[in-house]
Formats: structure tokens, sequence, C-alpha cells
């Protein structure tokens, strides 16, 4: 498989999807047409007419959803991962999708769309505006996503649970190492292995482990058993 799985379309500083280009590009390796799926905004028409604007400065043609089957690579938007996760069963494009990807066809994921590539969603941070009837994702990697990660700000007053805590909260009930991607970050997944690309560093989370930094161009594989 193939996959490029960015924390945030959007990161200070950068226009939509800019500081993705120069990975964009290089995964692409030539591909010309891709099938945004929407599901995670309430606006499917106006969230792909965006994405269509931005892409179409690459020279990429974004096809509709329901074009999926003719399209060299599949673009999953962020937005509300619950909504995208029952969106995608409800309109029974999951299993269509884990098999294109599964055969070869390179996957795009931002935000949300990322964490739809984890075994289940269970380390997003949205809240549940609607009922999945289940929380079991794509499965493309073995190992969870915490996307927008956010570390804890000493000078602030906020009294309540900080990300850290909430992963930690997860590894109460599950043994599933996490990787805290910040915005800016991306992982990329090819030649069998998976690799952080981006900004910043990010933070490696096991069941009873410390917390771990790693840097842009590790290898993750190593660190997520």
């Amino acid at each position: 498989m193939r996959l490029l799985l960015n924390s945030s379309s959007n990161v200070h500083g950068y226009g939509y999807l800019d500081h993705v280009e120069p990975e964009l590009r290089r995964f692409l390796h030539g591909a010309r047409t891709v099938a945004f799926v929407p599901f995670a905004a309430f606006d499917h028409l106006a969230y792909t007419a965006k994405v269509r604007a931005r892409l179409a400065l690459m020279e990429l043609e974004v096809l509709e959803f329901d074009q999926l089957d003719r399209a060299d690579t599949v673009f999953v938007g962020g937005g509300n991962t619950f909504r995208l996760l029952k969106k995608l069963y409800q309109l029974n494009y999951f299993d269509r999708i884990r098999e294109r990807v599964r055969a070869g066809t390179p996957y795009i994921g931002s935000s949300a769309g990322s964490m739809v590539a984890c075994p289940t969603i269970r380390t997003t941070n949205d809240m549940p505006i609607v009922e999945c009837p289940t929380l079991n994702a794509f499965g493309f990697i073995g190992f969870q996503l915490n996307c927008h990660y956010l570390d804890p700000d000493p000078a602030s007053t906020h009294k309540g649970e900080t990300r850290e805590e909430r992963l930690r909260e997860f590894h109460e009930e599950n043994a599933t190492p996490v990787l805290g991607l910040r915005e800016g970050t991306m992982l990329l997944v090819q030649d069998g292995t998976a690799k952080l690309v981006g900004l910043k560093p990010a933070r490696v989370f096991r069941r009873d482990h410390e917390p771990v930094e790693i840097e842009p161009g590790t290898v993750v594989d190593s660190h997520m058993k």
C-alpha cells in the first residue's frame, strides 16, 4: 500500500495544502486523477469545489467520489471523523476504498481522512456528532494516529485534560501504540515502511512507556510495537 497521511490541511503561515504540496508531488508519481471523498464535511459540493480548485494548481483533475473506479488516487478529506466513518459505511464506500487501496491505489488522507486509515477511530479529537455502526476503520496501518497533536501550554490556566492525558487514558483500555502527529507533519507509507515527514517532530505513545519524540525522516515502524 502507498499512503500519505497528513495531520492537517491547514497550518499557520501556509495556505490550504501548501505545506503538503512538496510531499504530495513526490507521492503521486505522475498520477493525474484524484477521487475526492468529502464525507467528513457537511457540504460535499462546496468541499469538493475547494479541493478541485487547489489541486488544479498542481494540474490534477478531481473526480466526484462516485468515480472512484477510474481515479489514479483517492483523497479522503478532513472534518468530523465520526461523520466520515458513518458515511463510508452508510453509502457502501468503505469496502470499495479499502479494496482499491490494498490493491495498490495511492491513498491520501487529511486529518479525519488520516484517522480512518488506523485500526479504529478511538484516538480522534472529534465530538461524536453522529453514531457510527462501529469504530473500526480501514486498518491500513497497524497503530493509531492522533492528528493535530497539541503539546501542553505551561502558561495556560485551562484545567481540562491535556492531549497527552487523553492518550494515557486510551492506553488504560487499549494496547495499540499511538503516533501524535503535530500540525505540519505527515506519515508516508510505501515500500513496506512508514516514515515521518513534514515540518515538526512527532510523539510516540506506548502503553507502560514514557512518550518518545521522533524527528522527520524517522522510519517509525520499530517505535510502534
